[in-house]
C-alpha cells in the first residue's frame, strides 16, 4: 500500500513546488515506511512526484524511483502473478525496471497486462514527454485525477481532499483502461488530451464499439477542456479473466436438490447438493480460492528468527494478517483458508465492529411475535453466543451486541474448533455515536469522497473503524485493550458480487429468470470499482496498512465465470442456501457449521450504523455528513 500522486502545471512561473498540506497528510498517512518528493522541470511544463511507501516486500524502497533516462515511476500495487517476484525481490523496483526496458507503447501494454493483482500506477516517460498512469481491472486501487478549472494543471493521486462547503472536483480514474498524456502537446494547445488504451474483452468491432461508449461516458464527467480519445494504433490491454459463461439451461430447470426447497436449512439439507459433479467443482473452487489467500497472507515481511518451539511459547507475537469479520460465511472461509498458511504460531485477528445501539440488547428467543419469522440458523448461533440477558444491565457492552458481534463470537467458537492451537484475537471494536461523528468529520469524508451517498457513509465508516482495529480482547477471562498492528486486511469483497448474494439477485431471478441474473452478476463485477473498491482502499490504506481481496483474484474470477450460473447460486432453494451455494458447499468441506447455513447480512445493518443517525434515508440518497472539514479547519477547533 502506497500513497501516490503527481502534481502537473503548464504555467511554470506559477507552479507551486509542494502539495498542499492536507494532501500531502493525507497521502503520508496510506506510507508510514518513507516518504520522498521528486521534481521534473521541463520549459512547457513541472511534475512534482509524491510517494509515500508502506513497505511490504523485499528491501525497502523509497518512491518515486527514477531511472538514468530520466524515468519516473509511482507504484501503489501487488504483483501476485504475472511477473516473476522472488521473495527477497521488490516488486515496484522489478516492475520498475520491466518499464524502463519497454521501447514503444505496445511494449508498455503488453507488461502491465500480465501483472496479475491490484495496482495503480503513474509512470513519466521522458523520452516521449509522455504521463501514463491507470488502475487495474477491477480497480482495487485508488487513484483519482482532479483538474484545474483553467486548464493550468491537474493532479494524480491516490487521494484526495476535501474542503467545507466545496464541491469535490476530484473523482476516480475509471478502470476502462490505463491513460497516457502527451505533457508537450498539452502544454502547447492549452487542451488535456487523455489518449485510452482499454481492456480488450471481445475482438473485432465489439472492441471499437465499446471503446467508443467508454470514451462518451468518461468524457462525459470532464471538464470541456479535457478530452479522451483512443490511441491512433488501436492498441489494448490484454483482459486478464475469461468472459462470463451466459449459458442457459435446456428446457425447465430441474436439481437433484430441489426437495429441499422447502423447511429451514440445515448441515444435512446442503449436502444433497453434493452429487459427484458439484463435489469435484467445490473441491475445484476452494483449491484456486486457497491459492489465492495464499499469495495475500504470505508476501510480508516475518519475524523469522524464533525457531518453531520459542514460538508456540511466545504468547505475546503479533498478527501480521487480520480480517473484516463478521461470522458470515465469506469472513469465515477466508479465515478458515488463512489459518492453512499462516505460521501456526502467529495469531491472526478478527477485526469485529459495532456501533452503539440505542436500545438494551436482548435475544430474540425473549421475542414470541419476533423469533417466529427466525431462520433456523441464527437460533444456532444464539445457542452458543453469551446470553446478553445474563449481562448485567449497566454493562456498557450490551449496547454493542448488534447482530455482527453475536455472529462473530460464534465464528470464533467454529474457528476454535477447527484448530484449537491458534491464536485467534477477537478485536471487539466498539463505536459510540460521538466519536462517529467526530472522526467522520475529520478523516473519514474526505477518503469517502468523490462518492457521497448515505450508503458509501454508512460502509465507508464502518470500515473505516474496523481497519483502524482498536478495541478490546478477551484473554484468560479477562478483557483487555487491544490495538491490531497487522499491516495487511483481509476482505471478503467480490463473493456477493460473483455469487448472487444480494437480495436484489434474488428478486432479478424471480422477474427475469437465469438469463436476468446473468446480465446482473456481470453489471455487478463491471460496476465494482466505482462503488466499492477505490473507497474502500482509500478508507483502509488511511491507517496505513493494505487491503487485500482473495475473492478478487484473477484466478478465482475466472475459474467462477467459467461456471454456469446455477453451480454458483441456485435461486429457487431457499435463503441461506440458495444465494452463494457453491462458497456454502466449500464452507461445509472446509468443516464449518453453522455459518455455512448464515443468511447474507449487510455490514451497514449487521454492524447498527444504519440509521444510526437517520431513520427516513435510503441508500441512494446524497449524504449531507459526508461534507467534513479540512485539517486547517480541524486544528481551529481543537484549539
Amino acid at each position: 500500500m502506497c500513497g501516490i500522486c503527481c502534481s502537473v502545471s503548464f504555467a511554470v512561473e506559477h507552479a507551486n513546488r509542494d502539495l498542499r498540506a492536507d494532501l500531502l497528510y493525507n497521502l503520508k498517512q496510506r506510507g508510514p515506511s518513507s516518504s520522498k518528493q521528486l521534481l521534473k522541470c521541463d520549459a512547457n511544463y513541472q511534475c512534482l512526484f509524491s510517494g509515500h511507501t508502506l513497505h511490504l516486500r523485499g528491501a525497502v524502497t523509497a518512491q518515486p524511483l527514477e531511472d538514468e533516462g530520466g524515468n519516473v515511476f509511482l507504484w501503489n500495487g501487488e504483483v501476485f502473478n504475472g511477473l516473476k517476484v522472488e521473495t527477497q525481490d521488490n516488486d515496484t523496483r522489478i516492475v520498475f525496471n520491466c518499464l524502463s526496458s519497454c521501447t514503444n507503447e505496445s511494449d508498455i501494454l503488453s507488461l502491465i497486462s500480465k501483472v496479475q493483482g491490484p495496482w495503480s500506477f503513474i509512470y513519466y516517460q521522458a523520452s516521449s514527454h509522455s504521463l501514463w498512469f491507470g488502475r487495474d481491472f477491477f480497480g482495487r486501487r485508488s487513484l483519482l485525477w482532479h483538474f484545474n478549472n483553467l486548464s493550468e494543471s491537474f493532479c494524480l493521486s491516490s487521494v484526495g481532499t476535501q474542503t467545507s462547503g466545496v464541491v469535490t472536483q476530484w473523482q476516480e480514474v475509471p478502470v476502462s483502461g490505463i491513460f497516457r498524456i502527451d505533457l508537450h502537446s498539452t502544454a502547447t494547445s492549452k487542451c488535456v488530451i487523455l489518449k485510452l488504451y482499454p481492456w480488450n474483452s471481445n475482438s473485432g468491432e465489439k472492441v471499437i464499439q465499446e471503446c467508443v461508449g467508454s470514451l462518451t461516458q468518461i468524457s462525459a464527467n470532464l471538464p470541456k477542456f479535457v478530452s479522451v480519445e483512443a490511441s491512433e494504433a488501436k492498441l489494448y490491454l490484454e483482459n486478464p479473466i475469461v468472459p462470463l459463461n451466459m449459458i442457459l439451461p435446456q428446457g425447465p430447470f430441474e436439481t437433484h436438490c430441489t426437495d429441499i426447497s422447502r423447511g429451514p436449512p440445515t448441515r444435512e439439507t446442503l449436502q444433497v447438493c453434493l452429487n459427484t459433479h458439484m463435489r469435484e467443482v467445490v473441491q475445484q473452487f476452494i483449491d484456486v480460492l486457497s491459492i489465492s489467500v495464499k499469495r495475500r497472507v504470505l508476501c510480508l515481511p516475518r519475524d523469522e528468527s524464533l525457531t518453531p518451539d520459542e514460538a508456540l511459547g511466545t504468547r505475546g507475537r503479533k498478527a501480521n494478517i487480520a480480517i473484516l469479520f463478521s461470522g458470515g460465511i465469506d469472513s469465515m472461509v477466508i479465515a478458515t483458508l488463512a489459518d492453512r498458511h499462516i505460521p501456526l504460531d502467529e495469531p491472526i485477528d478478527l477485526l469485529n465492529v459495532a456501533f452503539m445501539t440505542t436500545e438494551k440488547a436482548r435475544p430474540a428467543r425473549f421475542n414470541p411475535k419476533k423469533s417466529k419469522k427466525k431462520n433456523h440458523c441464527e437460533f444456532a448461533f444464539e445457542e452458543c453466543s453469551p446470553n446478553p440477558a445474563a449481562m448485567a444491565d449497566d454493562n456498557p457492552d450490551t449496547r454493542f451486541n448488534v447482530p455482527d458481534r453475536v455472529t462473530g463470537r460464534a465464528g470464533l467458537k467454529e474457528l476454535q474448533a477447527i484448530n484449537p492451537s491458534r491464536i485467534w484475537n477477537f478485536v471487539e471494536i466498539n463505536v459510540s455515536l460521538e466519536e462517529l461523528q467526530k472522526l467522520r468529520r475529520a478523516r473519514i469524508c474526505q477518503l469517502i469522497q468523490p462518492l457521497d451517498t448515505v450508503l458509501d457513509d454508512s460502509i465507508g465508516c464502518a470500515v473505516w473503524f474496523a481497519s483502524r482495529g482498536i478495541g478490546y480482547v478477551a484473554a484468560a477471562d479477562k478483557v483487555k485493550s487491544y490495538q491490531s498492528d497487522a499491516k495487511v486486511i483481509l476482505t471478503g469483497i467480490g463473493a456477493d458480487e460473483q455469487l448472487a448474494g444480494y437480495s436484489r439477485h434474488r428478486v432479478c431471478f424471480q422477474k427475469h429468470g437465469f438469463e436476468g441474473l446473468n446480465k446482473e452478476i456481470e453489471m455487478e463485477l463491471g460496476r465494482i470499482s466505482s462503488r466499492n473498491l477505490g473507497r474502500d482502499d482509500r478508507v483502509i490504506g488511511d491507517h496505513g496498512k493494505e487491503a487485500r481481496f482473495p475473492f478478487l483474484d484473477e484466478n478465482v474470477v475466472s475459474f467462477l465465470n467459467s461456471l454456469p450460473i446455477w453451480e454458483k447460486a441456485n435461486l429457487t432453494l431457499p435463503r441461506g442456501i440458495g444465494e452463494k451455494l457453491l462458497l456454502r458447499l466449500a464452507a461445509m468441506q472446509l468443516g464449518l457449521t453453522a455459518s455455512a447455513l448464515l443468511p447474507k447480512r449487510a455490514m451497514q445493518f449487521g454492524s447498527r450504523i444504519a440509521k444510526m443517525e437517520k431513520n427516513n434515508e435510503k441508500a441512494s440518497d446524497k449524504c449531507g455528513r459526508l461534507q467534513g472539514v479540512s485539517l486547517e479547519n480541524l486544528s481551529i477547533e481543537k484549539r
